[in-house]
């Protein structure tokens, strides 16, 4: 294999695809390397640690057929470091590759490709797909995401729902305590109910790059295969049944107020403050009296809190709240305006963009 590729497409493509390549640890030690694949004048760089994979294309300024396999992380960080503006050969002889860009070289021990595990394969034509721009992708996932869980023992609750109904395909997670919903793509002709790792789609997340303008997913009964640009990032599904999220998303709320993100930001960020010592809860509270929306801290060692926002308001209640919980809510949406709802007594509290309702976000209440 012989090729000869520009420096800083060869340093980006790396990057991703030493993110999958898995660790020193790896039960495969050939799990931890990239392979390189020059055929018919292209050059592809693939990863994966078994639950993942990725392929990369990059452009070549000329190449020789021929695949080898070299540790992910060293070819990256080699790379990585070479100037900018370089044009960088890289030439195998036997299990030897040399790496060159200018006067800086280097040989590294390469690993024949016939251990390197097969690249799923998903039956296009069987297949479910949805096409969208890149742009509405980033921003639905990274509302959504937020809300997924990192506890294992609930596999189906670490992932990103995505499901259609009413021929609307929408995605959601939840991790039992909060929960994010999203209207994904309007009309869809086909059907879906798969659940997608979050650590996969935010490979993709860091993936996508700004000259991208539309992502495909395409879907069969295992896996997911993500396309954009020059990049393919397949993921496993996760096996299991997700719960019954739509029955928790209150349809309207006995108290709802319209105030500003930031400054509902501001107040919450106060309150956390003094509430480190009772694990960030905070008291969300109307006034329909004085006609305020209140944050406050509850007494502690560290002292208390309050700030009020001038609201209108017709009904007095209060809810406990995690601060944080509020708070990734709030950074998720996207108008500078928030419809806050929440009921007098115990029972989700819903959060969404003033005008646009394609986005909805509960945070269970705490005991009081």
């Amino acid at each position: 294999m012989e090729i000869e590729v520009t420096g800083e497409k060869l340093s980006k493509a790396l990057a991703s695809v030493s993110r999958v390549a898995a660790g020193a640890r790896a039960t495969l030690p050939i799990l931890s390397n990239v392979l390189i694949r020059a055929e018919s004048n292209k050059v592809s760089l693939t990863a994966t640690n078994l639950d993942m994979a990725v392929v990369e294309y990059v452009p070549v300024v000329s190449a020789k057929d021929g695949v080898i396999t070299v540790p992910a992380k060293l070819i990256a960080e080699f790379v990585s470091n070479l100037p900018r503006g370089e044009k960088i050969s890289i030439k195998t002889d036997g299990m030897k590759v040399k790496v060159e860009a200018g006067n800086y070289k280097s040989t590294i021990n390469g690993t024949a490709a016939d251990d390197f595990p097969e690249l799923p394969e998903i039956d296009e034509k069987a297949a479910v797909k949805y096409k969208m721009g890149i742009d509405e992708f980033k921003v639905g996932v990274s509302e959504v995401i937020v809300a997924a869980s990192n506890d294992t023992t609930r596999p189906a609750l670490t992932g990103v729902y995505f499901n259609t109904a009413d021929n609307n395909l929408y995605i959601a997670a939840t991790d039992g305590y909060r929960l994010a919903e999203r209207e994904f793509i309007k009309k869809v002709s086909s059907e879906v109910k798969a659940i997608v790792p979050a650590s996969s789609l935010s490979e993709v997340l860091r993936s996508i790059s700004d000259d991208m303008d539309e992502i495909e997913m395409v879907f069969d009964e295992s896996q997911v295969r993500f396309r954009m640009g020059e990049i393919e990032i397949t993921s496993k599904l996760i096996d299991g049944t997700y719960p019954d999220y739509r029955s928790l998303i209150p349809s309207e709320t006995g108290i709802e107020v319209v105030l500003n993100k930031d400054e509902l930001l501001r107040i919450t960020k106060m309150a956390a403050v003094f509430s480190r010592e009772v694990n960030q809860s905070i008291i969300c509270e109307t006034d329909a009296d004085k006609g305020v929306f209140a944050i406050s801290s509850i007494l502690n060692e560290a002292g208390e809190n309050r700030s009020e926002i001038k609201v209108k308001v017709e009904k007095s209640g209060k809810v406990k709240l995690d601060s944080r919980y509020l708070m990734a809510a709030l950074n998720a949406l996207e108008e500078p305006m928030v419809r806050f709802g929440m009921e007098v007594k115990m029972a989700p509290v819903l959060i969404r963009n003033e005008k646009n309702n394609n986005y909805r976000h509960i945070v269970m209440p705490l005991n009081i």
